[in-house]
């Protein structure tokens, strides 16, 4: 690679990562409103107790404070689809036992999962597959053997 090729690809890498970080702040910032957004809904619910408490009729509250409840579980759910596109913003993804790893990663360092059949999997809908013990092919289910090596499943 020449000096100019190297200067271009480090250009370019900067400017990969410029605009990584500017998406990942924009969605962090988006992640904060929301936060703001749920610390409203419980001032709001602490209030209708304390109304509630004073009328004496705590059936009254009921309805208000199971609608914030709701509005917080729908901003919550928004704020766990903005975290998942931070980390596809910056290249990564979660394992089922919580780490973060890069997404070209095949097997997590910390549990052994397998990336590359779930991602598969995901991408093509796929029916659910049984996954042979010995070879660690997918096998459709229901069957007996594996289909790649012959052990009993």
């Amino acid at each position: 690679m020449s000096f100019f090729e190297k200067m271009k690809q480090g250009a370019s890498d900067a400017a990969k990562k410029a605009q990584q970080t500017v998406e990942t702040t924009r969605l962090r910032t988006q992640i904060s409103s929301k936060e703001r957004e749920i610390e409203k809904a419980f001032l709001l619910i602490g209030e209708c107790v304390f109304q509630a408490h004073g009328s004496g009729n705590w059936k009254k509250s009921e309805r208000e404070v199971v609608a914030y409840c709701e509005h917080i579980n729908q901003l919550r759910q928004g704020i766990q689809a903005i975290e998942q596109k931070i980390k596809l913003a910056k290249n990564e993804k979660e394992c089922r036992c919580g780490k973060v790893v890069a997404i070209d990663v095949k097997f997590c360092p910390v549990c052994g999962f397998q990336f590359e059949d779930l991602q598969r999997a995901e991408e093509t809908d796929e029916a659910i597959q049984v996954m042979c013990r010995s070879c660690r092919n997918y096998n459709e289910v229901g069957a007996k053997f594996c289909a790649h090596c012959g052990t009993v499943i």
